[in-house]
Order: structure tokens, then C-alpha cells, then sequence
């Protein structure tokens, strides 16, 4: 008998890629299938649709002892609007599907509801179904969304080209300080009911992490800008990881430089307070759900003037691999160290 491989092993891309290889696509309006954001479809109208799905479980991406149901509603909805403007489209309905256990109620599951109704009333998107099964592991949320845009307009990953300036949006790291604190005042109130947590000028890096926002408004000013990625990926995984899945499916390699990657001052105090490194946290953190994307290197200046948008390295060649050049000027190869479900 074979000996099996464990998932920890592979990881979650591992395991996608071993299920998916070589998968045959067997309808024409079928235009881009595993491997992105989002699936593209051709409806047959000139138009595209998108169509992602993401599932969120109790205990591995959530913790209910410090995540309001309404928050854990509003996040659920926004990771899936941020996939599909990650394809430069537009998110216009979801489906929401629900493993319940028995400790839930009817008015936790419409606090849960209440979040997600804002994310779709804030962002112009319709909830038309979905699905509620009993679940023996507490709370599974599961959310597809169906997005669209234009036949030109969308912007697939393997789209890069060698010259391209790499970019992100906002800023980096802070979803994880974010983490880092709720888990520090979890411990430090384990046991006592009349226990105030202390996020005292630290309120930025918590709502990163409890209530992120989907970056609807860079798609928007790229657009006025008449600037289009050449290819484009959300920020949901960390930096490094999300940089990989561009250079790999684009066939490049990439130079970012770490003083210019954007970090707020609350995720550098943080990391300073707990004694970790902020370019490591920036790098891997995650569920920052920034636009990461590459434009041509002739729209450096016009994209280099827009606010929001930082210019942090270029494309290159693919032998010249994956680095990160340190401050003081050392090459350090980039690896994929963020989030991975299955360790």
C-alpha cells in the first residue's frame, strides 16, 4: 500500500492544486476555472460573470469568546465581495448556507443576519438563498458570491508581465495585531466575568480584524484613472503568499523592497509591545483583504500619485526568484509562511 500524505504537508494550495490538476472544462462559457479569485463565466451577453465561494468554522478561522456575532456576519460577507473585486468586478448577490449547533439560537442567528444584511446594504449586494443544516462542530458559514464585469475588464493572476510594478493598497499587518491583542486580553480575562478588555489606542488594528472593508473604492480610482492591473489577487492569505500565487501563475519572479511596504503605526506599536517582528507580521499576517496588483511600468507616476496605493517593488525575470531586499540593502528569498488551515 502507498504511503498517504497528511494535508498539514501539502497545505491548502497543495491540496487544491493535487485535486484540480489537469481538470477538464467541458462547457465554452466556462472562461476561467480553479486557480483564481474567482471562476469566470461567459453568460452569453458580453459581460462576465463571477462566481467565488468561501467557508468560515468555528474554532479555526473564528473564536466566538471575542467576535460579535454581528461582526463575524459583516466579515463573512465582505471576504467573499472582496474576491470578486479582486477580479475587478462587482459583487451583486450572495447565498448563505449555515451548519448550526444546538447552543445557537434564532436571535443569535439574526444577530448573525443583522452583520451580514449591513455588508450587503453598504455594498449594494442582493442575498437570494442559501441553505441550514445541523452541525456537530458548532457554527459553518458558508457564502458564495456572484459578481460581474466586463468582458475586458477582468483581471485574472497569470496576467503579469516581467517589467510590472508590484503594488498594494492600504496598509499591512494590522489584521494580525489585531488577532495578536483580542488573543492577549482573552487569556488575560480567561476566568473573570467582571474582566474589561484594554484595546485603548488600539482600536484601528481591532476593527481590521473584527470588521475589514473590501477595497470597492481603489477598483474605483484605478478605473477613473484608466489604469488597469495586468494581474491582481486580495490580500487574504499575507503578503508573501499572495505575491507567490502571482508570480507562479504568471511564470515571474519579484523584488519587493521592506521600507516600502505600508504598515500603521498602531500595528508597529503592537508588534513592538509583544516583541515581534512587524515586517514578518506584514508579510504573513493575513486577512488584511488589500488589493495586491501589478500595472505596467509607463503608469508608475500616475499610479505612484494616487493615495491609498503604494508602489513596493517590480516583476522580474522568473530565475531571478522571489526576494524581499532588506533596508540595508541583503536579499532575503520570500517564503509562504501565512495562514494555513490545515496546520
Amino acid at each position: 500500500m502507498a504511503e498517504e500524505t497528511e494535508i498539514s504537508q501539502i497545505g491548502e494550495f497543495g491540496l487544491i492544486n493535487r485535486l484540480t490538476e489537469n481538470l477538464p472544462i467541458y462547457n465554452k462559457s466556462t472562461i476561467k476555472g480553479v486557480g483564481d479569485d474567482a471562476a469566470v463565466i461567459d453568460p452569453g451577453s458580453g459581460m462576465r460573470t463571477l462566481v467565488t465561494t468561501d467557508m468560515l468554522l468555528e474554532g479555526v478561522h473564528f473564536d466566538l469568546t471575542y467576535v460579535p456575532l454581528k461582526h463575524l456576519g459583516y466579515k463573512a460577507a465582505v471576504v467573499n465581495f472582496s474576491d470578486i473585486y479582486a477580479m475587478n468586478g462587482t459583487p451583486r448577490q450572495i447565498t448563505v448556507s449555515l451548519g448550526l449547533s444546538t447552543r445557537f439560537t434564532v436571535e443569535h442567528m439574526q444577530e448573525l443576519y443583522s452583520g451580514i444584511r449591513l455588508a450587503c446594504e453598504i455594498y449594494g449586494v442582493d442575498l437570494v438563498g442559501g441553505d441550514t443544516c445541523a452541525s456537530r462542530s458548532g457554527l459553518v458559514i458558508s457564502i458564495t458570491c456572484i459578481g460581474e464585469a466586463g468582458a475586458s475588464d477582468v483581471v485574472l493572476r497569470n496576467t503579469a508581465k516581467d517589467t510590472d510594478l508590484i503594488c498594494v493598497s492600504g496598509d499591512l499587518g494590522a489584521a494580525y495585531m489585531g488577532l495578536q491583542l483580542l488573543e492577549r486580553e482573552k487569556i488575560a480575562g480567561a476566568g473573570n466575568k467582571d474582566f474589561q478588555p484594554d484595546f485603548a489606542g488600539k482600536e484601528y488594528i481591532v476593527e481590521r480584524q473584527l470588521k475589514p472593508e473590501a477595497r470597492r473604492d481603489i477598483i474605483q480610482i484605478l478605473k477613473n484613472e484608466s489604469i488597469k492591473p495586468t494581474s491582481m489577487i486580495d490580500v487574504s492569505d499575507g503578503l508573501s503568499s499572495e505575491l507567490m500565487h502571482l508570480c507562479k501563475e504568471s511564470g515571474t519572479g519579484c523584488r519587493i523592497y521592506e521600507d516600502r511596504i505600508p504598515i500603521d503605526y498602531q500595528t508597529a506599536l503592537m508588534a513592538e509591545e509583544l516583541n515581534m517582528n512587524l515586517v514578518t507580521a506584514a508579510l504573513n499576517g493575513g486577512e488584511d483583504y488589500e488589493l495586491l496588483f501589478t500595472v505596467p511600468l509607463v503608469e508608475h507616476d500616475k499610479v505612484s500619485a494616487i493615495e491609498g496605493i503604494r508602489v513596493i517593488g517590480h516583476m522580474t525575470k522568473p530565475e531571478l526568484g522571489l526576494a524581499l531586499i532588506s533596508r540595508d540593502g541583503n536579499e532575503l528569498p520570500l517564503k509562504a509562511q501565512g495562514w494555513n488551515a490545515f496546520q
